[in-house]
């Protein structure tokens, strides 16, 4: 196991064992759990509407990007949080402003998740996207691009 990446095909004589396979791959979530961070992701989806008619859009992109569902392969889970994620993303005005409230803990996520608003080709989402994506680079450089990138963890 190189790097921490499991190999797709072993061949005969390989050093990585079974179990060893069967370890990594127990690292990301199973169906059971999935339900569970999908009712998280709908009671976060309900306090982010709050946040939202209290005309907070700040906290509530705060809201929608703590707590992503890390180590999934489940779409369900994926697709629900992006889906809280763009209704959070897409009631910034002010991207100027919202980086004075951000913390700087959020950007690599942030990043990610701007990835896959790029990747729907919904116009008005790509625009927003590339709003935000110019002014977290100015803040955060390049190295959060290349983090969230690289970034395993949070599959977004």
């Amino acid at each position: 196991m190189k790097n921490g990446f499991l190999p797709r095909t072993r061949s005969v004589g390989s050093d990585v064992s079974e179990s060893a396979m069967m370890a990594g791959a127990e690292k990301f979530v199973d169906a059971d759990n999935a339900e569970a961070i999908i009712t998280r992701i709908e009671h976060k989806s309900r306090k982010i509407e709050s946040l939202l008619k209290q005309n907070k859009p700040v906290e509530a992109l705060k809201t929608a990007l703590e707590g992503s569902p890390p180590m999934t392969r489940d779409e369900r889970c994926k697709s629900a949080n992006w889906i809280v994620v763009h209704r959070a993303l897409m009631t910034i005005k002010d991207v100027e402003g919202m980086f004075s409230s951000l913390d700087p803990e959020y950007y690599d996520i942030l990043m990610k998740y701007l990835y896959r608003g790029l990747s729907t080709g919904d116009r008005p989402t790509c625009d927003q996207c590339l709003r935000i994506h110019e002014k977290l680079t100015e803040r955060a450089g390049l190295g959060c691009i290349l983090r969230s990138l690289a970034d395993t963890v949070n599959t977004v």
